[in-house]
């Protein structure tokens, strides 16, 4: 497995490394992690003024002052990584990379604003996000988990962007531990308790009747679900299923985060690239604004 890590010495960043570190199961097996630091381009005027060699020993001792900290720990944990940086802006440096790059999962640590979609994760992760459709794992400063098997939760939307973050989760089983704890989640609307446009108030769908909501909301919990316990089978894995109810997922699914106290929660999510404010969908940008759980964001090409 191919980690690629991009630092900066912050307390989100050093979240991020401590996480890998704590991955005894990964780690057994030697994955191939790389980390990266962007350090902004010197002034043209100040660097005619001291000189290139100057310049490039200012770049590498500003790197190393982040990266060797986070090799330190990655090695004490017994994993070995390279590390290397590059100058120019970060966001738009390391997007660079990671969309050339083969990695098969980004790992970084993110602030948590919740103000603004756009700004949910900073701007070097949203342009990360928007530069490329490779796995991103997204720490938001939460101490690193205590065990090695992970609390997992699976969000399931019966689209093909759920079944991926389970097809990633069975192929990348040792980043979750040696026995992870795995639940699919589903989110069914509440069909008998909707909210009426214009009206300050709930009410049932028209002409719904309850046994009626209760069968198309096991429908719809079914379809979710056949496609993620199909992929399970012969694999020597298991998830337990839960369903809420709610009509708004994002929220639902940030409760029973918190509510749950997940290691991790994994999304499926669209992959568009032309705007960092959309790299997201709905459901993962209210996630991801309401709780401080790793985000695992898996998005199909």
């Amino acid at each position: 497995m191919r980690l690629l890590m991009p630092v900066d010495g912050s307390r989100f960043s050093k979240a991020a490394v401590a996480f890998i570190a704590s991955r005894a199961t990964l780690i057994q097996n030697q994955p191939d992690v790389e980390l990266l630091n962007a350090q902004y381009r010197v002034p043209v005027r100040v660097a005619s003024a001291v000189g290139k060699d100057m310049v490039l020993s200012y770049y590498k001792s500003e790197a190393d002052r982040v990266v060797e900290p986070a090799l330190a720990t990655l090695r004490r944990a017994g994993l070995h990584a390279q590390a290397r940086y590059v100058v120019g802006i970060p966001g738009v440096e390391l997007g660079k990379i990671a969309a050339a790059d083969t990695a098969d999962l980004i790992v970084m640590g993110s602030h948590g604003h919740t103000g603004f979609k756009k700004l949910l994760f900073g701007s070097v992760t949203n342009a990360v996000l928007a530069s490329c459709t490779t796995p991103l794992l997204v720490l938001r400063g939460k101490p690193a988990p205590k065990n090695d098997s992970l609390k997992v939760a699976i969000a399931l939307d019966g689209s093909k962007y759920g079944v991926a973050a389970v097809r990633y989760f069975i192929k990348n089983r040792d980043l979750f531990g040696a026995a992870p704890m795995v639940t699919f989640i589903h989110v069914v609307p509440n069909l008998l308790n909707l909210v009426v446009p214009g009206f300050f108030g709930r009410a049932p769908a028209p002409g719904l009747k309850p046994e009626q909501a209760e069968a198309m909301q096991s429908a719809a919990f079914e379809n979710a679900m056949a496609p993620a316990r199909k992929l399970l089978e012969g694999t020597g894995l298991s998830a337990a299923e839960v369903c809420l109810f709610g009509n708004n997922a994002g929220d639902e699914i940030a409760a029973y985060a918190k509510k749950s106290k997940l290691d991790l929660l994994a999304l499926g999510s669209h992959g568009y690239g032309a705007l960092e404010s959309s790299v997201l969908g709905s459901v993962a940008t209210r996630v991801a604004a309401q709780c401080q759980v790793a985000l695992l964001l898996v998005r199909e090409k």
